[in-house]
């Protein structure tokens, strides 16, 4: 395990971001999707336990831990938004199977989900995309 971050903490091999650090984060995320960035955060941590959480390009970063490339080669997925936009984020994406055609984007290698409501939250392709990133190694040839 690696040394604690200020608003950080760990439990087991895994870092989840503390209160005043994703309150911060928060702050700067349009109020509209405050309650389901909150809920995807929940999604993730129940889908994929072992991961760790980070703000990575002012967005929550979820990867594996101790993979080569940090937060980009170890990626599970990341929440981000735009002025108007939410969306769950795989980097890499392309190479994810996508039986319910929910993945967005013409990108080389990350694809995004939009996220407009709870119910898009609850798709059952949500959790099935995180298992199937977390499973991904793109250091595999």
């Amino acid at each position: 395990m690696g040394m604690n971050t200020v608003g950080e903490h760990e439990s087991m091999d895994t870092k989840w971001l503390d209160g005043p650090e994703l309150a911060g984060l928060l702050q700067k995320c349009p109020a509209e999707f405050c309650d389901l960035v909150l809920e995807l955060r929940e999604l993730i941590r129940k889908t994929a336990p072992g991961v760790c959480e980070g703000i990575r390009f002012h967005s929550l970063f979820y990867f594996k831990p101790d993979f080569p490339y940090g937060s980009i080669g170890g990626n599970v997925c990341a929440i981000g938004w735009k002025a108007d936009e939410l969306h769950l984020a795989f980097l890499h994406g392309a190479f994810l199977p996508d039986p319910e055609h929910v993945l967005k984007g013409k990108a080389k290698a990350k694809r995004h989900v939009e996220i407009r409501s709870r119910a898009d939250i609850r798709n059952p392709a949500l959790p099935n995309l995180i298992r199937a990133a977390l499973q991904y190694d793109p250091t595999a040839s």
